[in-house]
């Protein structure tokens, strides 16, 4: 598909990948020390404007809270603090007799959600920024504004600490066309996306490299062995946690009916709301979910915003509702993915296979290779929960939103969650830095006659030159100009393709 798809791309996106692949070739060369400069320099510029850019994306979208959206921008510049040895420097296995090169992918096309703009800005960024890449970032339009600034101060701040200018590029005027365009050019070399299943199929479908991400379903089961009081904090935490927009969020609470009643109890003391007059379960469901479909005038808001847009009066300060739920299935919505802070909760009454049986079915729907939560004390359970589900991670006696993203738990920092071949995704991890590089390996002959020699000494002398070399830049976005003579030739290429489509026999 190569060519074609590349002429189909207007002047401007051109001039983007134009100005990425030069910034990303002169990056790709740069030695640890001096990456290390860039990324520290970005990620704490970024820091500053945390709260900044929360309350920015929570005016432009309408979704989530400031003091929840200024958390997730921090835990997204996490993963600067790693060590970047093993993202740019060549790695020795003696033993193996393997010397490993880790090279950057080049120019990735990353694709920016509405409901977690500048914290995937920032995710994104830096861990491009962290493995010598270039990215051009696809904001929503509904959230262009917010994104797009602060990757201008990203840019701005990298170029500063001595990075090649424009490996940090945002679509100014987003569009469906034009990100399709973008991912399906044969200048992409690899699709970071995040957003809707209809897109990230689309990235999948684009035969260029990609990395795609899916939809949760949060089966949160809650066996009698369970600490309650710490249980019930977690779990209303994270439910409500940026109201509910996470992906990592609990849905539904599958708890043991003999402590069921007392984790409401507790749940209720931390800021729940159980809805239980069938009224008031009637006017919230009808409000939510008109016609058995999500109500997207909900999405993101508060649970008093919901109750209050529902008829329901609520404690103030409430921050999440639940509502009992007796089924789990394609009637009944509660059982599905929410991206407001209501949960269902559904006693179970078969133990542990009855909770991966509830799992199961709301995997069945939609979720699957996501994640799933259990609260117990009991190794066993925890045992058969975990070899019970088709996800990727199962965080135990953890918040859903800090567990799956590894801020509670040793999985990789990050909430680019992949969802394996469970969920139709090309990566069973959290997507991290490692995943944007490939390696070139030296490999000797295994015969023990076959000595390596001093590769230490050699690749310690290819590291110093890293180090020492004098970078060089790529030219600035806003002063490249394409040249009168290559446009017209650009032009004339498009109108003759054009032409030839409308000539080609039918």
């Amino acid at each position: 598909m190569s060519e074609n798809n590349t002429k189909t791309i207007s002047p401007e996106e051109q001039q983007l990948f134009d100005v990425a692949h030069r910034a990303a070739a002169a990056y790709s060369v740069y030695g640890r020390s001096r990456v290390e400069k860039i990324v520290q320099a970005v990620a704490e510029a970024a820091a500053e404007k945390a709260e900044f850019y929360a309350e920015w994306a929570v005016r432009e979208t309408g979704f989530g809270d400031v003091p929840s959206k200024t958390q997730k921008n921090q835990v997204g510049l996490l993963c600067a603090q790693q060590d970047l040895a093993p993202f740019i420097d060549p790695q020795i296995d003696a033993e193996k007799k393997i010397v490993s090169y880790p090279k950057p992918a080049g120019v990735i096309v990353a694709l920016i959600p509405s409901t977690n703009p500048v914290a995937t800005v920032y995710y994104k960024v830096i861990i491009a920024l962290m493995t010598r890449n270039a990215v051009i970032l696809c904001p929503h339009p509904g959230a262009k504004e917010c994104s797009v600034h602060a990757a201008d101060l990203m840019e701005e701040i990298a170029v500063k600490a001595g990075a090649p200018a424009g490996l940090i590029q945002s679509v100014r005027q987003p569009s469906v066309p034009l990100v399709n365009q973008l991912m399906q050019s044969d200048r992409t070399n690899l699709i970071l996306a995040t957003g809707g299943p209809a897109m990230v199929r689309a990235a999948y479908s684009s035969s260029n490299p990609a990395i795609g991400v899916g939809p949760g379903n949060v089966a949160c089961y809650v066996h009698e062995s369970a600490d309650l009081a710490k249980t019930a904090e977690r779990i209303v935490f994270s439910a409500s946690f940026d109201n509910s927009l996470p992906c990592t969020t609990e849905s539904v609470v599958i708890a043991d009916r003999a402590i069921a009643d007392s984790l409401v109890m507790g749940m209720i003391k931390q800021g729940a709301y159980q809805i239980e007059k069938t009224d008031e379960v009637r006017r919230v469901r009808e409000f939510l979910f008109p016609e058995g479909h999500m109500n997207p005038k909900a999405i993101g808001k508060s649970a008093e915003w919901i109750a209050e847009h529902s008829g329901v009066a609520v404690p103030v300060g409430t921050k999440l509702l639940g509502i009992e739920i007796f089924t789990i299935g394609e009637e009944e919505p509660i059982s599905k993915e929410k991206m407001f802070p209501l949960v269902g909760f559904f006693k179970n009454d078969g133990g542990v296979q009855g909770a991966i049986r509830a799992a199961q079915a709301m995997l069945a729907m939609h979720g699957k290779g996501h994640s799933a939560l259990i609260h117990t004390n009991n190794p066993e359970v925890a045992a058969r929960y975990g070899a019970g589900l088709p996800v990727c991670r199962i965080p135990v006696n953890t918040p859903g939103v800090t567990g799956s993203s590894g801020v509670e738990t040793n999985l990789i920092t990050g909430a680019v969650i992949g969802t394996g071949f469970f969920g139709r995704s090309s990566i069973d991890e959290n997507v991290g830095p490692k995943h944007l590089i490939q390696w070139t390996r030296l490999a000797y002959n295994n015969d023990p006659a076959e000595v390596m020699g001093d590769i230490d000494g050699a690749i310690a002398s290819l590291i110093s030159e890293a180090e020492q070399k004098r970078p060089e830049t790529a030219p600035d976005l806003a002063n490249l100009q394409l040249n009168r003579d290559d446009l017209k030739l650009m032009i004339k290429e498009l109108l003759a393709d054009e032409l030839r489509q409308i000539l080609k026999p039918q």
